[in-house]
């Protein structure tokens, strides 16, 4: 059952998948909650992990928090910060797109938490930059410009995260249009500094560092491209490089052909986790 962890001033929902078996927390791509990959947890727990899934701040029914200089920082630290309380430390750490960002932040900032990391759909290259600097970002700077805190409340992401926790229709009342526009400010320079690098949010020194096991799974869309992982894989010493789709097609994000590959996508993991545990 979902429990809800309150770390760092911020309340975390997450479930446990499994009774038994290390500990393999997984991260989702773009703001989507830990519903999104709950399937890929049961089946990591089927074959014989603890499958930790979570909502992130600003993601799921999650507080809305909009503190610290970037926010896939704030991420790794918190999910630091839970893998301590439930005393999961050292975990798997795999994470997607965004999650694979706040995955390897944790691993750079606290090597000693994470005994492997499983990467899926990487992000860089200029479109991703220009795409998600928006999504992230300036989709939700233009609503505030509109039509203040209301606005913000309104738009998609924001309406359903309320409608998951309301508690947070009362926490961006209390930042405020200005509130609100500094921190998305703040967070979209953050973004962009680090936006232009071969793999998104780490510079190639930085990944360098990323001397833990490590397994790469390449996207196939304009926002994941296939030579973003390339680079990760180059950059990471100790990395695996296996392929789950390797047809390109030519949309901004392959939500369907993921969803469709996710036993496959289950079994890479499982073959690289049990080669990092040094079972046959």
């Amino acid at each position: 059952m979902p429990a809800t962890a309150q770390l760092r001033g911020v309340s975390l929902p997450h479930e446990m998948l499994g009774d038994t078996g290390p500990v393999v927390v997984i991260t989702p791509g773009g703001r989507r909650g830990m519903a999104s990959d709950r399937a890929l947890g049961l089946l990591l727990a089927e074959a014989g992990f603890r499958a930790l899934v979570w909502d992130r701040r600003n993601t799921g029914a999650a507080d809305i928090a909009l503190t610290g200089e970037s926010e896939s920082a704030e991420q790794a630290e918190d999910l630091y910060a839970l893998l301590k309380a439930l005393g999961a430390v050292p975990a798997y750490v795999a994470g997607c797109s965004s999650g694979a960002r706040a995955s390897m932040l944790l691993a750079l900032g606290h090597p000693h938490a994470v005994r492997a990391l499983l990467l899926w759909r990487v992000t860089g290259g200029p479109f991703a930059a220009q795409r998600l600097a928006f999504t992230y970002y300036g989709q939700f700077l233009a609503a505030v410009a509109r039509g203040g805190i209301d606005a913000v409340a309104e738009t998609e992401h924001f309406a359903a995260m309320i409608r998951a926790n309301p508690a947070n229709r009362a926490r961006l009342d209390a930042l405020g249009a200005e509130g609100f526009r500094a921190a998305m400010e703040r967070w979209l320079a953050s973004f962009r500094a680090s936006a232009g690098h071969p793999v998104a949010g780490l510079s190639p020194g930085e990944l360098r560092r990323l001397t833990m096991p490590a397994l790469v799974v390449p996207g196939n869309d304009r926002t994941h491209p296939a030579g973003a992982a390339q680079a990760a894989h180059r950059l990471i010493p100790n990395s695996l490089y296996r392929e789950v789709l390797t047809e390109v097609v030519e949309e901004d994000v392959d939500f369907a052909g993921w969803e469709a590959a996710n036993a496959r996508l289950a079994a890479v993991f499982i073959d690289a986790l049990r080669r990092f545990e040094g079972r046959k």
